[in-house]
């Protein structure tokens, strides 16, 4: 039998004993020619978008604003949601929901800071050639943006697809 606990008499220990997921939330930051930003981190091979990890009890787009300031030294305006994905888990991490924002253009004369211990560099890419630094997830993901962009619409993706 499986020790459950009743929410009516322990509404502290039942809320415990629900899941609990990790969010990740970026953005997706251009240049005037519509190429996307990559910042390339030093504790890992692929190159990512600007973002990171949200934080306990704070909101994604919250937590995209702080990851945003932390990796590049700008406050940029956090613009429409464009990519809501749920990733399930696999071997090398847990199941994940993951928000990618619409970070706008950035000017020809922003000066960005990489935190020296986490990026090693950043530069704009077309879009095409994104594959050849991402992820294969992120990959799928930045696709989904341009679409919900360009569209003018969120796109919902459940492992990669779109729903």
């Amino acid at each position: 039998m499986t020790d459950r606990v009743d929410p009516r008499s322990d509404h502290a220990a039942w809320q415990a004993t629900l899941p609990r997921k990790r969010m990740g939330a970026g953005v997706l930051v251009r240049d005037g020619d519509d190429r996307v930003l990559l910042v390339e981190p030093t504790y890992k091979p692929d190159w990512e978008i600007p973002g990171g990890t949200v934080e306990v009890d704070e909101s994604p787009r919250t937590g995209c604003a702080r990851e945003v300031r932390e990796e590049l030294g700008l406050d940029l305006a956090v613009g429409r949601l464009l990519v809501f994905e749920w990733q399930p888990p696999a071997r090398d991490r847990t199941e994940s929901l993951l928000f990618v924002y619409d970070g706008g253009v950035l000017p020809p004369d922003a000066e960005v800071t990489l935190p020296a211990d986490e990026l090693r560099s950043y530069r704009f890419v077309a879009l095409d050639d994104c594959d050849a630094l991402v992820s294969p997830r992120l990959g799928g993901r930045l696709r989904a943006a341009m679409t919900a962009l360009t569209q003018g619409v969120l796109v919902e993706l459940e492992s990669g697809v779109r729903v």
